[in-house]
């Protein structure tokens, strides 16, 4: 049978200032955001004498709402083409963990979203992923092309940054995670605009000055995470108490990375926590460039 796949990106905020509250109760958002070469992947094939789509995960923690993300993405797509005569089944093989602030579920939406493109030969353009993209949440139209960027709005107003360092991106997340609603719920009641400088945290990562980066980089919503979440700021401790100093807690949470140039630390780290935290989710990766 013949199957359409894509690569699934994870992505870490090395910077995310919420710059305001809007009347439709979002967010303004000013972010800077990398992928990892942490990815999950996405098939796509075509259901025979079926009545619907499906989307298929091999992760049974998570719990799917009235529509899974992956499934809009795809039927945003058939719609756009008018396709209403098949129906596909999507599968998706997750490495990217839940509820962690890493971008899981966009990206598996953006990924269908190409694999459909690829599979139905529709040669759809980087201009209509991103217009079909929009609606669909606030971080897939970054995942559409998967490139450093810096992002503001809701997160769909996108800007290419370059980054001169080669990093690896020591991922460690509690057992516990972060929901969203949750979290900016909490921030709304305590908001801590501003958190990090992000001229100079794009600066340093153009640059390759991880002094700067070091002062520049912080996240709004670590600090109601982690009155929601304890365990981030432990992690966040433990991981400084190493000897790294790029620490920080990604997106919405629960997960918090570590960045240096140091491959042989990481891996002697990576090994050390994993062995020492085995329910954390623990895993060594590369920021994609």
């Amino acid at each position: 049978m013949y199957k359409a796949a894509e690569k699934s990106y994870a992505k870490i905020n090395i910077a995310l200032n919420v710059t305001k509250t809007r009347e439709d109760g979002y967010h303004e958002l000013d972010m800077v955001m990398v992928p990892l070469k942490l990815h999950d992947s996405v098939q796509i094939s075509e259901l025979k004498g079926k009545k619907d789509n499906f989307v298929v995960m091999d992760d049974f923690s998570i719990k799917f709402g009235h529509k899974n993300i992956a499934e809009v993405a795809l039927n945003a797509v058939l719609d756009k083409v008018n396709i209403h005569d098949k129906k596909f089944l999507v599968f998706i093989h997750k490495n990217i963990p839940v509820q962690a602030g890493m971008g899981g579920g966009s990206s598996n939406a953006a990924a269908t979203m190409l694999a459909t493109n690829t599979f139905l030969k529709l040669n759809l353009t980087k201009e209509d992923f991103l217009e079909m993209a929009k609606p669909i949440g606030s971080d897939v139209p970054f995942f559409v092309e998967s490139k450093p960027a810096r992002c503001k709005g809701r997160g769909e107003e996108l800007s290419p940054i370059t980054i001169k360092n080669n990093y690896y991106v020591l991922i460690v997340k509690p057992e516990e995670g972060c929901s969203t609603k949750d979290v900016y719920e909490k921030f709304d009641l305590k908001p801590n605009y501003n958190a990090a400088n992000i001229d100079n945290v794009i600066k340093a990562l153009e640059t390759g000055d991880d002094d700067l980066l070091e002062k520049s980089m912080g996240n709004s919503l670590q600090d109601v995470a982690c009155e929601l979440v304890p365990e981030i700021k432990s992690i966040v401790d433990m991981l400084k108490s190493k000897g790294l100093k790029m620490v920080m807690m990604t997106g919405s949470g629960s997960a918090v990375f570590a960045l240096s140039q140091d491959k042989k630390y990481m891996k002697k780290l990576f090994k050390e926590i994993e062995n020492q935290y085995p329910n954390y989710y623990v895993e060594l990766t590369e920021v994609l460039k």
